[in-house]
């Protein structure tokens, strides 16, 4: 690399004193063209460094930008290339440099809008695809419900898996802690899974944010660059991402969203788990990994009894349904009868 810049700044340094010798004859005019050759071999130089930590896609948007630009700058000067004044190439110049500059900014900070699949929509009238863009989270692919969600199409768009969730997800799955790599495997086999699926779009961003520790606080600020949505199931991600205006879609909210709604008086069948933290308490769960409360359940222990549900309790971690025996409300109905 070092020769490869040596030897540009050689060229440039003897084309620069070619040509100051060329227009000037004077030795002064090929020292001159020289310092010229040198200076724009060192921005040159400098320039390379600086896009070479860039992500490809901002090179490649801000590119398309700036020809963008340029190409609708040239339009616009070629429609008042009829008046002519001593302005003009002064205005040519001033035009070109505004929508060279407006192509390039746009370019390099929203590379996506210069996507095929985005002009797609704009003519079928659907959303853009910036618009439909689900960014997962670590805790999400965890958990294993997204692959289910994507593949009957209740999640649509296009599918980002940052490059920082991966290393994250590498990390727990190299964790001395067994179930630490279990989950970690996890969340990994779920990724192969939906990339596997050729119906989901699915695409592995290199972006970074180096200044921000945290993977949470990357995401949100992937998020707010790419105009996407957050996919999580983190409580506290939820919430720091909706502080700073960007969207959430939440699958426990989803997964409470859709359960069955249950009635007071319904009766269903219910297995006892394990005791419940009031006395004689009995507590057993639904298919859905609803908690159910009985009363006086405590001695069926392990046995499935009919249950009528007496009330049900919302709250933000979930649902929480209170039964009391079917059987020991049919003795007390009894028991009223009779006297």
């Amino acid at each position: 690399m070092i020769v490869i810049r040596g030897l540009l700044l050689v060229v440039f340094a003897s084309a620069g004193t070619l040509m100051g010798l060329q227009i000037g004859k004077e030795t002064e005019s090929g020292i001159a063209g020289l310092i010229i050759g040198v200076i724009i071999s060192l921005i040159i130089i400098i320039l390379e460094n600086s896009i070479r930590k860039l992500p490809a896609k901002e090179i490649i948007g801000g590119t398309t930008g700036l020809a963008s630009g340029l190409i609708i700058a040239n339009l616009f000067t070629y429609s008042i290339s009829s008046i002519t004044t001593e302005l003009t190439f002064l205005l040519n110049i001033s035009i070109n440099t505004l929508f060279g500059y407006l192509g390039l900014l746009v370019g390099a900070k929203k590379p996506w809008m210069f996507e095929l699949p985005n002009y797609r929509s704009i003519f079928k009238g659907t959303k853009s695809v910036e618009s439909n863009i689900k960014i997962l989270d670590t805790s999400v692919i965890i958990d294993g419900r997204i692959a289910d969600i994507c593949e009957i199409g209740f999640l649509e768009g296009q599918i980002i898996i940052p490059q920082f969730v991966l290393k994250e997800l590498q990390q727990i799955a190299d964790s001395p802690d067994t179930i630490k790599r279990n989950r970690g495997r996890r969340g990994l086999d779920i990724l192969q899974r939906i990339q596997k699926n050729s119906e989901i779009d699915v695409k592995i961003v290199d972006e970074d944010f180096p200044k921000i520790k945290e993977v949470d606080g990357k995401l949100v600020a992937l998020c707010q660059k790419m105009g996407g949505t957050v996919v999580t199931n983190d409580f506290n991600l939820n919430k720091v991402a909706e502080l700073q205006g960007v969207s959430v879609l939440n699958i426990n909210q989803l997964a409470n969203a859709v359960k069955p709604i249950v009635l007071p008086g319904e009766i269903m069948t219910i297995f006892i788990l394990k005791e419940g933290k009031e006395y004689k308490q009995g507590i057993g769960y639904l298919e859905d990994g609803t908690m159910v409360v009985v009363d006086n359940a405590r001695r069926e222990i392990g046995k499935s009894v009919e249950v009528v549900v007496s009330s049900v309790l919302q709250t933000t971690a979930g649902r929480m349904i209170f039964a009391r025996l079917k059987e020991e409300m049919e003795n007390e109905d009894v028991y009223v009868s009779v006297r």
